[in-house]
């Protein structure tokens, strides 16, 4: 495709019109001659190229011959100011957030919290993905440094404000949290989409649980949980409520439409039916299984019966294209090899999980997720000229298995550009990375970390 300067400056416009040779629509897959005019932030005006022409006469045609114009991906499960950790956490066992995670994250400063936050909005971006759900910050200056960092960055962000009151659930402290929460859901922006949080179920009381999600339904928002991850979790809630985590949100009226719930990896027959008459969505996180969790999440049966489903990086890896392949791989190796299902949901499943789903789970269904008239212009230009996708025989399965994100040439968010072969195109990346190094380095050594694998 081109990537040339004039396409550049034209992408940069409030207003344009492009004919790539492909546009992956829903339900319609990738369409070979369809026009997209993009104004004001939207998407203007879809169709044949012809047609579309000849509505906007005075807006010049961008060619784009090997190229596919798609959504933007959805994170629906992330946690952006972690980002220094990374590979801190690699090869211990489970629950890595009670003694790397949480003791990192708490003990960085405003610089550190925004710096991470900035560094994670741009792996996210370089992956693909034009909008990220934030599962909470655990830091009292951690939702100022992820709103600047990720208004810089040009990132549609999900930010959860968590409500755990396990520490303290006096009637003043609850109200004082709701009155926080309210306060918190009415400071959305064209890219800041408020929801809420409690990290776990045991982290709150079942008086704020039902609250929380009485709250999040009302404002249409969504209440990110962390829920049925790991074998050590699913045991302490059996033993203090003689309850799964899952069950004990049902019990204390958490579940329905409004719930996010990540993982969801360890569920019964009974739980699963739990979701789906509930309403609730799941945020399905394909790395984060084999990485450091106890098993693989039942997805494909899941989208059988029905259940709301996104895919989540839960901050392990930015990468939206390995994102898919392991969703599939992981749905192959737990559940396929043994049943003798050789196509797993083939490449539309985890297209559509990975885009309009995540959308639908993170309550913006009707903000982004999919190329449509009205919709944010949240968007990849991806270059098709590649030996890797030739020659082409099925492009969405092709877009799971062997697409990379190397092939993106430009990242859309609301019909600006913010990412041009891989970089910002509007602030200086390099010199973030620069002082990342310095500062990580410093803030990192000071965490009270601990690390129980010594092979890791």
């Amino acid at each position: 495709m081109r990537t040339d300067e004039p396409l550049r400056a034209a992408l940069q416009a409030d207003e344009f019109l492009l004919a790539p040779e492909r546009t992956l629509l829903p339900d319609a897959g990738p369409v070979p001659g369809i026009g997209v005019r993009v104004r004001g932030g939207r998407f203007a005006d879809i169709g044949p190229l012809d047609a579309v022409r000849a509505r906007a006469p005075g807006v010049p045609v961008q060619a784009l011959p090997q190229c596919l114009l798609m959504p933007g991906f959805v994170d629906a499960h992330h946690h952006l100011t972690q980002s220094f950790g990374k590979a801190l956490a690699f090869g211990e066992p489970s629950e890595i957030f009670r003694r790397i995670w949480v003791p990192l994250e708490g003990s960085l400063d405003p610089r550190g919290l925004y710096l991470s936050a900035k560094l994670a909005a741009l792996e996210a971006l370089r992956g693909g993905f034009t909008t990220v759900c934030d599962a909470g910050v655990r830091s009292a200056h951690g939702i100022e440094a992820l709103a600047a960092a990720t208004r810089e960055a040009g990132l549609r962000c999900v930010p959860g404000f968590v409500c755990n009151d396990a520490g303290d659930n006096s009637a003043a402290r609850q109200a004082q949290l709701l009155a926080e929460a309210g306060r918190f859901l009415a400071g959305g922006s064209a890219l800041w989409h408020p929801s809420l949080a409690i990290s776990i179920p045991e982290a709150a009381s079942d008086t704020m649980l039902h609250a929380a999600a009485k709250l999040a339904a009302e404002a249409g928002c969504a209440l990110q949980v962390h829920v049925n991850e790991h074998l050590a979790s699913v045991e302490r809630s059996l033993v203090a409520r003689g309850l799964r985590p899952l069950q004990h949100l049902h019990a204390a009226g958490a579940l329905g439409p409004q719930a996010l719930l990540a993982h969801c990896t360890m569920l019964t027959p009974d739980e699963m039916l739990l979701l789906r008459d509930s309403g609730s969505a799941v945020a399905i996180n394909p790395v984060a299984s084999p990485w450091k969790g106890n098993a693989v999440a039942p997805a494909q049966m899941l989208a059988a019966l029905g259940v709301r489903l996104g895919l989540g990086t839960d901050g392990t890896r930015s990468d939206a294209f390995r994102m898919m392949d392991a969703a599939e791989s992981n749905q192959r190796l737990a559940f396929g090899l043994a049943s003798g299902d050789s196509v797993c949901g083939a490449g539309t499943l985890w297209l559509d999980m990975a885009q309009r789903g995540g959308a639908d789970a993170a309550r913006l269904g009707a903000v982004t997720g999919r190329i449509e008239a009205g919709l944010a212009a949240d968007f990849l230009l991806l270059d098709l000229d590649v030996p890797e996708l030739t020659p082409s025989w099925n492009l969405g399965w092709e877009l799971v298995r062997l697409a990379s994100r190397a092939q993106i040439a430009s990242v859309h968010v609301a019909g600006r550009l913010r990412l041009w072969q891989g970089w910002p195109v509007d602030w200086d990346a390099r010199a973030l990375l620069a002082e990342v190094r310095e500062v990580a380095a410093r803030q990192v050594a000071a965490a009270p970390l601990h690390k129980v694998h010594r092979p890791a």
